[in-house]
């Protein structure tokens, strides 16, 4: 049996996959990791804000309160994460340049890494004019 030169192992490019795969993971692995983050966020902030729109204009409605406001809020964000999303509903009435408004804020509790993991918070507020008869 012959072994084969050192010039012909030079050659071939049995093996090089592996290592190009190793090399082209490490680069891409956190770069899939951190747009599935983004866009995890992004979807939890838009929904809580989309939420926080809908409690406030439900609470501004004529011959409803801003506490219902708040109640719809909370439906709306269990209907969407389920029951045991940690999240933090406060409405409130106040006033914008004269006009009554209800104001919804909702502040909650993302996950950082993925679903699990330590979690940052996102705060989103939310206003409607409160509607009254003439």
């Amino acid at each position: 049996m012959t072994w084969p030169s050192a010039a012909h192992r030079a050659r071939t490019q049995q093996g090089s996959a592996l290592v190009d795969f190793a090399l082209v993971a490490v680069v891409l692995v956190p770069l899939f990791f951190g747009v599935l983050q983004l866009g995890l966020m992004w979807h939890v902030k838009t929904t809580l804000t989309s939420a926080a729109s809908e409690g406030a204009r439900f609470g501004a409605a004529y011959n409803r309160s801003y506490a219902e406001g708040a109640t719809r809020t909370s439906q709306v964000i269990a209907e969407v994460f389920g029951a045991d999303f940690h999240d933090a509903v406060t409405a409130s009435e106040s006033s914008i340049r004269g006009q009554p408004v209800v104001a919804v804020s909702v502040e909650a509790e993302v996950p950082v890494i993925a679903f699990w993991g330590p979690t940052t918070t996102v705060t989103v507020e939310s206003h409607a004019i409160k509607e009254f008869l003439p």
